[in-house]
């Protein structure tokens, strides 16, 4: 096998010890490959989404049919990227706040399955468009490998961080993901 350095420097940028199969809220932001502009424009501080950001958005929605202890909450995709708050329950009334669990027990679905489900069916079906000449092609992957998370531990984190997302939009040209 060829010696991959990506491969080989790679390492887990989730915490460590961590059960993300837990209840609570995740903040969760899934980029393109090379943050190239895939699923629409922004326009007068809105987004525009095209057809490939439509078929984000239907994915987006299918996740909580697919994984049924979640619920599916703030959300925005933009040109290059898909900015969503998940949030697990695994019990009637779950607190939308985070905090660490030492048991490591995983009752639910994890984060991750959940992610790379996503990111499994998008591309499938971003594929199947491309070769009906209805989108554009990518380069090797349509997503970057992971995907960042951050645990949300209380309500004016949840807040502030709903605020981001839906404000988004109208702060592109200042965003790190901005093309």
């Amino acid at each position: 096998m060829k010696y991959d350095p990506d491969i080989h420097n790679r390492h887990s940028i989730r915490l460590e010890g961590y059960d993300y199969a837990q209840s609570g809220s995740y903040f969760v932001t899934i980029c393109t490959q090379n943050h190239k502009c895939l699923f629409g424009t922004i326009n007068n501080e809105q987004m525009i989404l095209n057809i490939g950001g439509y078929m984000i958005k239907s994915w987006w929605y299918e996740i909580q049919n697919k994984f049924s202890n979640i619920e599916l909450r703030e959300f925005v995709i933009m040109p290059n990227h898909l900015h969503g708050i998940i949030t697990i329950n695994e019990t009637v009334g779950a607190d939308l706040c985070v905090c660490p669990n030492k048991s490591g027990e995983h009752v639910g679905s994890p984060l991750h399955r959940m992610i790379q489900w996503f990111k499994t069916m998008t591309t499938n079906q971003y594929i199947r468009l491309v070769k009906q000449n209805i989108l554009p092609p990518f380069d090797k992957r349509l997503w970057q490998r992971n995907y960042y998370e951050h645990i949300i531990r209380n309500e004016p984190s949840y807040l502030e961080i709903a605020r981001y997302i839906v404000e988004n939009p109208l702060n592109w040209e200042t965003d790190e993901y901005y093309k």
